[in-house]
């Protein structure tokens, strides 16, 4: 195969931004005609009672005989809107949003093309490895994200009073900012693993380095979780907190010191 210039290989990353936006637009046009559904039973179902993560907390609730509220309270929202034209902007900036998160696995994938000609053959087997891992691990956060961590932080702030005289009303607007703030904090967040491999190989940071400041990461891990969800209370927080500790444990597992990385072949 005939070595590539420069301008070459910008008329290949330009066919790639093509094919993604391509593929973006196809799947915002079909999130876009099935919005309404998705509405009903997808994106809204954490509004309602009957919420397959509520009836789990019931559940654990009755079969060990709690009677803490965090277990037995029955929870319902009403949205409301108060602006006339936020459904329509809505329904159109939340098709195009579903439609980033469900092609990331092409974006990957379109990535893997672009840059796997560029690399040693140890290269290519852990580029590869790490953009699966990479995909699934989003999609992992993103699913923790929409069933436990937004419901605990809707019902929490939703509940929470300053004062007696004050009705809490939901707008559209602020359930639909804070339910993609949240699910896809949650999906990146899941990438740790994928960065912290990326920082590797630009020799930024070791294996060394991230067990000696272990300690540190894991405070700044609490006070993140923390932030995404600002229950308060202690289940909420191990929910999100543990599973990111337990990421970056597997973040020091998948990356090596650089004295012990192979050395490419002459």
């Amino acid at each position: 195969m005939a070595e590539m210039t420069f301008w070459d290989h910008l008329d290949e990353l330009r066919k790639v931004l093509f094919r993604i936006l391509g593929v973006w637009f196809v799947l915002a046009i079909g999130y876009f005609i099935a919005m309404p559904w998705l509405f009903d039973h997808v994106i809204l179902a954490p509004c309602h009672n009957d919420f397959v993560f509520y009836s789990l907390l019931r559940s654990i609730g009755e079969s060990l005989n709690l009677t803490d509220d965090f277990f037995t309270r029955e929870f319902s929202v009403k949205l409301v809107n108060i602006n006339l034209a936020a459904p329509f902007f809505i329904h159109m900036s939340t098709a195009f949003w579903m439609s980033v998160v469900t092609a990331m696995p092409y974006l990957f994938w379109e990535i893997w093309k672009f840059i796997s000609p560029a690399l040693y053959p140890h290269e290519q087997k852990g580029v590869r490895k790490t953009l699966i891992l990479g995909s699934m691990m989003f999609f992992v956060g993103v699913l923790m994200g929409y069933f436990m961590v937004y419901p605990l932080t809707l019902r929490f702030l939703t509940t929470y009073e300053l004062s007696a005289e004050i009705v809490n009303q939901i707008s559209l607007n602020s359930y639909i900012d804070n339910f993609m703030v949240l699910v896809l904090c949650m999906g990146l967040a899941f990438e740790l693993p994928l960065v912290t491999w990326l920082l590797s190989l630009l020799g930024l940071v070791n294996k060394t380095f991230l067990r000696k400041y272990r300690k540190h990461a894991i405070i700044i891990i609490v006070a993140v979780a923390a932030i995404i969800t600002p229950t308060g209370d202690p289940f909420t927080l191990s929910v999100v907190s543990i599973p990111l500790i337990i990421l970056y444990e597997l973040s020091i597992l998948l990356i090596k010191d650089k004295d012990s990385l192979p050395l490419p072949n002459d």
